[in-house]
């Protein structure tokens, strides 16, 4: 059963991904909210801090809290499946293939995966949106041995990530990287946006248990369509000066273009 403050905040991120509450606009009060969903302010306050540690609202400390954007929260555990993410924000995901070819990667996936200038892997092209928009172009790079099994499956129906563990594929590991880049003629194209609008980049690298490289991926985003928020976790909480361990780790040793 999901605990009382993580429902308030799901209605309340809901109303503010949606409109119902607009950005600039004040929450309404600790009182409002517990009186509205029958809960403590103890509650409140616990669902009000989720929003707030997501940047979707801002202020506190004697100002009231108002709306800061309605980019959807993703978590680092989501990357690896936005059809998982979108459904669980409310809204419906969905896709549109452009390609999956076998070729000769470019230089920035085949250092990633180790690959020579003769060497080649599956890539596929793909849209994602929410609701029916466009927010996201993926560019998947897979080893060859990896992407093969995606010839004989459509990418429009079902993860691929949940086709590859059927195939006994077992990508384990995730290695991410932000920046923001500007759209290029095929981000236009397929977001229907102007060429050279900034979008936010995630690079990733994904490999098996053993540290063999799987996937090399390019997926830019809609700045306002989504953020991701990094959560951090001290190891040995009852000892002083513990060590601190974030959920997504930059790996510094692989090249990027």
């Amino acid at each position: 059963m999901t605990a009382r403050h993580q429902q308030v905040a799901d209605e309340l991120r809901r109303r503010i991904s949606e409109g119902e509450m607009e950005i600039g606009e004040p929450l309404p009060s600790e009182s409002e909210i517990a009186n509205e969903f029958g809960v403590s302010r103890g509650t409140v306050r616990q669902a009000v801090g989720a929003l707030r540690s997501e940047g979707l609202i801002a202020g506190g400390r004697g100002a009231p809290p108002v709306v800061r954007t309605n980019a959807l929260p993703a978590s680092f555990e989501a990357l690896q499946s936005f059809s998982a993410w979108a459904v669980e924000a409310g809204h419906e995901p969905g896709q549109h293939t452009i390609e999956v070819a076998r070729r000769r990667p470019e230089s920035a996936a085949a250092d990633a995966l180790g690959l020579t200038e003769n060497d080649v892997a599956v890539e596929v092209l793909r849209v994602r949106s929410l609701d029916g928009r466009p927010i996201l172009v993926e560019r998947m790079t897979f080893v060859e041995s990896v992407g093969r099994h995606l010839f004989d499956f459509d990418p429009d129906t079902g993860s691929i990530y949940a086709r590859l563990i059927e195939c006994g594929i077992d990508i384990a590991v995730a290695r991410h990287r932000f920046d923001a880049v500007a759209a290029d003629s095929i981000d236009a194209e397929l977001l229907g946006i102007p060429l050279g609008s900034p979008l936010l980049r995630e690079r990733r690298r994904t490999t098996t248990p053993d540290g063999v490289p799987a996937e090399y991926a390019d997926d830019r985003y809609l700045p306002d369509a989504v953020n991701f928020a990094i959560e951090n976790t001290r190891r040995g909480d009852d000892v002083p000066g513990g060590s601190w361990h974030r959920d997504a780790v930059l790996d510094p040793t692989w090249r990027n273009s």
